[in-house]
């Protein structure tokens, strides 16, 4: 049986603790000396445990909800201890200032990244409605009045709570208080097996179709006709003895339907059952936090008249050719940056001993065996001789022109954990549900690019900081993409050093042989907010309010021939897990990959994070939407959490880390945009 009330009292005022550290829902650390009861699983299907505190000197009686380190080194753990952190963070910002915050748990704060995570409650009020009764048909007109309101309000955050039952429902003789927030999930999700018969509902207990609000409705009968009857109703079907009780009769026969659609949504069932309640509802819309997005129109509707400019301009670059296979000819080597062109005497394979040995092509006559030898083949580069010895894998040389993407941020920013985590991703096969395959250049280099970076880095480790023999721009992989048309283009992918990005001649000539820029933001840095206090002060860091030099090093040394620059570019908030819990970025973390590029693709995500930047970074951390006529701006998070002792406790979760890609190629018309590459990222069709 589900509980929210732990057993036992706390231990004896002689029990010495270190203080209690956590983060209030404000942003701000706390700590406060703690004394704990004894723990119990909330439920005995889930790892989440409880237990009473009582905190501070005047031992405020608490709970606190957590999960052991055995429990905590499992993803899937900690994930429903996240979710039901931001659900109650989140409903604390949303229902601020109204009458409706007494309908769920009070947070009082959290520490989620710690070896043991946990959220600490304010005491909950009453009993589960499982342990008690509900008596009075008066009691029985508010406690349905108050799971309606509860179901109204979450709606309007597009939440859905599922785990409603006897358990997670309190009663304490004048008002109700949900619980069971882990198990809330936004609207339109795939819906998974979740909870208990009666309470879940059909399709939800199959795990068929999509997250409907009407999910909760059927949970939020069954409770209804239990605290009526002081009995379970059926399990797919409304209870055959509804018309003997006035209090149901009326308003639930539909909510029993067995699919979603013949249920009412949360609002009808209010009406319903509190007709008055249902129009003094207060409008708690999901909007009220967001921030403003004007600064963000302004600046996209000067660049929707640019694109009319540049549309069908080929001289632009701007019409988003995907750069088909064409005839080998001089490319930019990913070594020393010198261009290098297919010399078929220059070939080498290596041998048992990773020895390279030179390969004669004149005797393989068979071209499938000669297709084979090339593709496992390198050619040693002699473009710059001062330069140690270095080979290129001929198919990076025989795909046409490679398109080249550049990671720009300082090195604290994250971008090498973001880059492997954006490599995985595709090799996992992220890019398919687009049309687009990959393929490795070079099945060797790429096993030992996957062998030294995706398998630590999955596993939990933290890859250390890596230099390269140029100072500011450092090869890290190569791969051949495929588009739905069968064309083929390597795509090679280059970090460029924060401070070590020097104005000299060499990086003019890099960048402007760059097809695709991604501007990594370091939050930390970037964003003078509370929750950031404390590891800024363990990094001995300061937020920089002049915006990242790396970005103002890449730009100034661009040229552009008009306002904008041309080069597709998105910027991405790195290391989002730190801000989890923040709007907006707490709802743009949980949005999965998207099967379809639409013609509006990314601008709601942008227009989130430019106004998250521009009212708390700056002007100078947005420098680059600024400048660039095609630019989007992401959330990503490559590691999920932050790293303890050189380790990610649970691994390393990424999240959100291919979308800035989809969108350079769609830019580069690799994926098909609606409206074409040009415009993409302007959100209209160029005229």
């Amino acid at each position: 049986m589900v509980t929210t009330t732990p057993p036992g009292r706390p231990e004896s005022p002689g029990a010495q603790h270190p203080p209690l550290v956590f983060t209030d829902p404000g942003g701000r650390q706390r700590s406060a000396p703690a004394r704990f009861g004894p723990s119990a699983h909330r439920d005995a299907a889930l790892p989440l445990r409880a237990r009473r505190v009582l905190l501070g000197r005047r031992e405020v009686q608490c709970v606190q909800v957590f999960l052991s380190r055995a429990d905590a080194a499992h993803p899937a753990a900690r994930a429903l201890l996240d979710t039901e952190a931001g659900t109650a963070l989140h409903l604390a910002r949303a229902l601020e200032g109204t009458p409706y915050p007494y309908l769920f748990p009070s947070v009082l704060g959290y520490e989620l990244d710690a070896p043991e995570p946990f959220l600490l409650y304010a005491a909950p009020r009453g009993v589960p409605v499982g342990r008690t009764q509900v008596t009075s048909a008066a009691d029985h007109r508010v406690f349905a009045r108050d799971l309606a309101l509860a179901l109204c309000l979450l709606d309007g955050e597009g939440l859905v709570p599922r785990g409603i039952s006897p358990a997670t429902v309190h009663w304490d003789g004048t008002a109700l208080q949900l619980w069971g927030l882990e198990g809330t999930v936004r609207v339109g999700r795939p819906r998974s097996p979740w909870g208990r018969a009666p309470y879940c509902s059909p399709e939800q207990r199959r795990g068929e179709g999509h997250v409907d609000a009407r999910d909760a409705v059927w949970s939020a009968a069954q409770v209804l006709y239990q605290v009526v009857t002081g009995r379970a109703g059926p399990t797919d079907r409304a209870p055959e003895d509804l018309a003997r009780h006035r209090a149901l009769a009326g308003a639930l026969p539909r909510a029993f339907a067995p699919a979603a659609a013949g249920r009412p949504t949360p609002a009808a069932l209010l009406e319903l059952l509190a007709p008055e309640d249902a129009r003094r509802l207060l409008p708690v819309a999901a909007g009220a936090a967001r921030t403003r997005h004007e600064a963000f129109d302004r600046t996209l509707e000067a660049k929707r008249r640019a694109s009319e400019a540049v549309a069908g301009d080929p001289a632009s670059g701007a019409d988003g050719a995907a750069g088909a296979e064409s005839a080998p000819g001089d490319v930019l080597c990913p070594y020393c940056l010198e261009e290098i062109r297919l010399d078929l005497s220059h070939l080498y394979v290596t041998d048992d001993r990773n020895q390279y040995q030179p390969l004669d092509l004149s005797g393989i006559t068979n071209p499938v065996r000669r297709d084979d030898a090339m593709r496992a083949a390198v050619q040693r580069c002699a473009a710059d001789p001062d330069f140690p010895d270095h080979y290129i894998p001929v198919p990076y040389l025989t795909h046409g022109r490679p398109l080249t993407v550049a990671m720009v941020g300082q090195s604290s920013a994250g971008k090498s954990h973001l880059l492997t985590q954006m490599i995985a991703e595709i090799t996992d096969g992220g890019l398919k549900r687009y049309g687009v395959d990959w393929q490795s250049v070079n099945p060797e280099q790429h096993a030992r690019f996957v062998r030294e970076r995706v398998q630590p880095l999955r596993s939990g480790k933290v890859l250390a900081h890596t230099g390269s023999v140029h100072d500011f721009a450092q090869f890290v992989e190569s791969l051949l993409l495929t588009d739905a048309h069968g064309r083929v283009r390597p795509v090679a992918f280059f970090d460029l050093g924060g401070e070590d990005l020097v104005r000299t001649d060499e990086v003019l000539r890099f960048l402007l042989g760059v097809d695709a820029l991604v501007f990594v933001v370091d939050p930390v840095l970037a964003l003078p907010l509370p929750q950031l206090d404390a590891l800024r002060a363990y990094l001995r860091v300061e937020v920089d309010r002049d915006g990242d030099t790396a970005f103002d090093t890449v730009l100034d040394r661009l040229p552009r021939k008009g306002r904008y620059l041309e080069t597709p570019a998105v910027m991405v908030l790195g290391k989002a897990d730190l801000l989890r819990f923040q709007p907006p970025v707490d709802r743009w973390l949980e949005e999965g990959p998207t099967a379809a590029i639409g013609p509006d693709q990314f601008l709601a995500e942008s227009a989130d994070v430019h106004a998250l930047l521009h009212r708390h970074a700056g002007q100078a951390w947005l420098r680059p939407f600024d400048a660039f006529r095609r630019c989007t701006l992401h959330v990503a998070s490559a590691t999920g959490g932050r790293e303890s002792g050189g380790r990610y406790p649970a691994g390393a979760r990424p999240r959100r880390v291919l979308e800035p890609l989809v969108s350079l190629l769609a830019m580069h018309g690799i994926i098909e945009a609606p409206g074409g590459a040009a415009s993409f990222g302007v959100g209209r069709e160029a005229q």
